[in-house]
């Protein structure tokens, strides 16, 4: 197994990375969980995602409606992957191996990167502008430095800082969401027929839900990271936390979104509308509300740098096998921190339109990966996994896991005819019903079952044998940081 070398646990830099945690480090109260992922949402990019429906023609009402279904339903795979960490102690991608391969698990840790570096971009771009516009102090650039640094300091901290700044950020973020919901519901003109449930559009109506399930999706890839250091059995307590932690938050600040979108109309900017809809409850709050949800920005950049440093790890130690070490935790976090910042400098001011797109594509390559992993946990192996074996190029899963491997392709090809993203694509599918894009439902299922019909033959029983025979030789070379 790689390993690192010193203390895991405890004040300053956390060391372990890709490692499975031992059972004497684990630590940690499971509501713990719920801050973090509420205020992983309760952010401005997150409002964002609530203009779908809006900006494609739909009314208010239509599109509370397909925000909340889309959220409940992304949030259950979400947290169901959440419930993963406890159980087996291990970051989300590395979890990825008994599926695809030692190797071929390349495959989705490449989009997963991508991802952690694009919503970065956003991230960076949008807080940015929210600090300059509430403090009036320097230029955007100047505070995208600033954003990236001190995020890239949270995440080297790791773990238990991240855990913790969530937390206390949680308490601030409620107070000023409750304040700028009041501003919305009694300062803010809504058009004619917002409410009106007759006028039901289903192009915006589907758009808006594969965004908004797309969305909460999209934190599958690390969202057992936050979850590996609790004891195994906070598994059901992690699901519950993680998925009202999140659907909350993601549900609150979207409906947000879309009222605000709703009474702006065409004249609808991100940071300004945010800015103008909060002086209307008094003056300056709008400033203080750009400066808290900044914060949160600030605090979900961690996350992603920190999500990405594991994944570059372990892609790292999938080709070259690498002891990964504090100095290798920087490495990696630095080279993360700095694609943000330079695409953040150069992003497109069409900002709407590209995060729309972006987080279709999010979408399109996640589900087939979330199908294919959580039908190995819960129906093929049942969470019993051989976990030094996940750390052997040559061990029992093989190098190329090809039922993932097939099972993720099939299941993206056969969604291809139905994506509808935006100027990029448009299958010939959802061409003929008018631009609806229904791939989600399309690449869940297909993902699921075929790979579940290529594992029938996997003898589960001896590979969870085998687990039983090397727990302690498991836990003995973590605590001691060598391999097993």
């Amino acid at each position: 197994m790689s390993t690192a070398t010193g203390p895991a646990t405890g004040r300053g830099l956390e060391v372990r990375s890709i490692d499975y945690v031992p059972l004497n480090e684990r630590h940690g109260k499971v509501s713990h969980i719920g801050p973090l992922w509420f205020m992983s949402n309760a952010q401005i990019a997150t409002l964002a995602v609530g203009l779908i429906s809006i900006t494609t023609g739909g009314n208010l009402i239509w599109s509370l409606i397909a925000i909340a279904v889309g959220v409940l339903v992304g949030t259950l795979f979400m947290a169901a992957h959440s419930s993963q960490g406890p159980q087996l102690g291990l970051p989300q991608m590395i979890q990825s191996r008994p599926q695809f391969g030692y190797v071929g698990a390349l495959l989705v840790w490449l989009f997963a990167y991508l991802q952690y570096a694009g919503f970065n971009v956003f991230n960076t771009v949008l807080a940015g502008e929210a600090v300059a516009g509430s403090v009036h102090l320097g230029n955007e650039t100047l505070w995208f430095w600033i954003i990236t640094i001190v995020a890239a300091a949270v995440a080297l901290f790791g773990y238990d800082l991240i855990h913790g700044f969530e937390r206390y950020l949680t308490y601030l973020t409620i107070i000023m969401l409750a304040l700028l919901t009041v501003a919305v519901l009694t300062h803010l003109e809504l058009p004619g027929g917002a409410f009106n449930l007759a006028d039901f559009h289903l192009v915006p109506f589907l758009g808006q839900l594969g965004v908004a399930a797309g969305y909460q999706i999209s934190w599958a890839i690390y969202v057992s990271d936050y979850s590996r250091y609790l004891p195994p059995e906070s598994g059901r307590g992690t699901f519950k936390w993680t998925f009202w932690g999140s659907a909350l938050g993601g549900i609150w600040v979207m409906f947000l979104g879309s009222f605000i979108a709703a009474a702006a109309g065409e004249g609808f900017d991100t940071i300004s509308s945010i800015q103008n809809t909060a002086d209307k409850l008094f003056p300056g709050f709008g400033s203080i509300a750009l400066f808290i949800a900044a914060l949160g920005l600030v605090s979900v950049t961690a996350l992603n740098m920190y999500g990405g440093s594991l994944t570059l790890i372990s892609s790292i130690d999938s080709l070259r096998r690498i002891r990964p070490t504090v100095r290798i935790r920087i490495v990696t976090i630095v080279i993360t921190a700095a694609i943000s910042l330079v695409f953040a400098n150069i992003a497109s001011a069409d900002f709407l339109a590209n995060f729309n797109d972006f987080l279709l594509l999010v979408l399109y390559f996640f589900i087939p990966w979330t199908a294919v992993n959580l039908t190995d946990y819960f129906i093929v192996r049942k969470g019993h996994y051989a976990i030094a074996e996940i750390f052997h190029p040559n061990g029992i899963y093989g190098r190329w896991g090809w039922p993932g491997i097939t099972a993720y392709l099939v299941g993206f090809v056969v969604m291809i005819p139905f994506f509808a993203a935006g100027k990029l694509f448009v299958g010939p599918a959802a061409e003929a019903m008018g631009g609806a894009d229904i791939s989600l439902f399309i690449g869940l299922p297909v993902s699921a079952v075929i790979y579940w019909a290529l594992t029938r033959r996997i003898d589960t029983a001896a590979e969870w044998r085998l687990a039983k025979s090397q727990a302690d030789e498991l836990e003995t070379a973590a605590k001691l940081h060598v391999e097993p």
